[in-house]
């Protein structure tokens, strides 16, 4: 199964659709309660439901999801009702549309869940009333919608964001060392959609980390991702260095990130980060070691770049 461990807990929600065509007669039959065997829409409803929560175990690659809503909906085809759902061929035969939502927390989606369960409620009307109708079919079976996850991304930003990576190693300015965490950063930052600009190494001394970020905030690019300097060491100054000449601190930024971490390594506790802006630009401080930058990132990506709407007025 594909590895889902660095995926946000966010809230996924779907919305499907079914058709299952029948006879004119066969809904005479249901409006008026007549079938063989009984209650169909309540019968459907309830296969779908178990339906969508046997999802993984008939489908080896979806994983097991938390099915926090579902609901399900048996409408009579009517080109008033549907007619932005289903191009108007459809309308000249008559059938039951079927559609459902679920929701669910968690790091991978709910389309599969809800999808399956509008099949199996299809199946299910099928099996009741093929005593009745032998022209009975299944079709048009979608997905109309989903949010959370990468699916919400457009939401952030609608052009690039503007991207800067300063990295703070003594070592890596002097040559000793190869940057790792900076170009993870960068790579991430363009999978993201995001342009990167800038991409520079200083010491993690005070005065040089503040003048190149000074110089960028002139510059007004976007966001600001510094990485080192972030631990407890004697030479790890970014923290301070940034702190100091931020104008409004963003702590759920950085809340976020040591959650984040915290649950794969106890040792995020030790990292110290800051996140605010000037002017309008963001700067946050990652880990300069390759896994906290990276998952740190993982933690806040997309959703961080919200912050520039905020910080020209937009509000949330």
């Amino acid at each position: 199964m594909r590895d889902i461990s660095h995926k946000q807990i966010t809230l996924r929600t779907a919305d499907a659709m079914g058709v299952l065509f029948c006879a004119p007669a066969t809904i005479d039959l249901i409006r008026n309660d007549q079938l063989p065997k009984g209650n169909l829409f309540d019968v459907a409803r309830a296969a779908a439901f178990l339906g969508a929560k046997n999802t993984p175990q008939l489908l080896p690659h979806c994983h097991p999801v938390s099915i926090d809503g579902m609901d399900m909906q048996f409408e009579f085809l009517d080109s008033l009702v549907h007619g932005e759902l289903l191009d108007a061929p459809v309308f000249t035969r008559t059938g039951i549309l079927i559609r459902g939502q679920a929701r669910s927390i968690g790091r991978t989606g709910i389309e599969m869940e809800i999808l399956m369960g509008v099949s199996v409620a299809a199946l299910e009307i099928y099996d009741m009333l093929k005593p009745v109708d032998k022209e009975l079919e299944i079709g048009h079976i979608r997905l109309l919608e989903k949010k959370g996850g990468k699916s919400d991304r457009e939401r952030y930003f609608a052009t690039p964001p503007s991207c800067a990576v300063l990295v703070c190693s003594d070592s890596t300015a002097a040559g000793k060392r190869e940057d790792k965490s900076g170009k993870i950063i960068q790579e991430m930052l363009g999978l993201a959609n995001a342009q990167v600009k800038y991409y520079d190494v200083v010491p993690d001394e005070k005065l040089r980390i503040q003048e190149k970020i000074r110089q960028w905030v002139a510059e007004d690019i976007q966001f600001i991702f510094t990485t080192g300097g972030t631990g407890l060491g004697p030479r790890d100054n970014t923290v301070g260095a940034v702190r100091e000449i931020l104008e409004r601190d963003a702590e759920g930024i950085t809340e976020a990130m040591r959650a984040y971490g915290q649950m794969r390594t106890p040792m995020a506790m030790m990292s110290r980060a800051v996140a605010g802006s000037i002017a309008q630009t963001l700067i946050v401080t990652l880990p300069g070691s390759s896994d906290g930058a990276r998952e740190s990132l993982e933690a806040i990506l997309p959703a961080v770049f919200h912050a520039r709407k905020m910080m020209k007025g937009g509000g949330h």
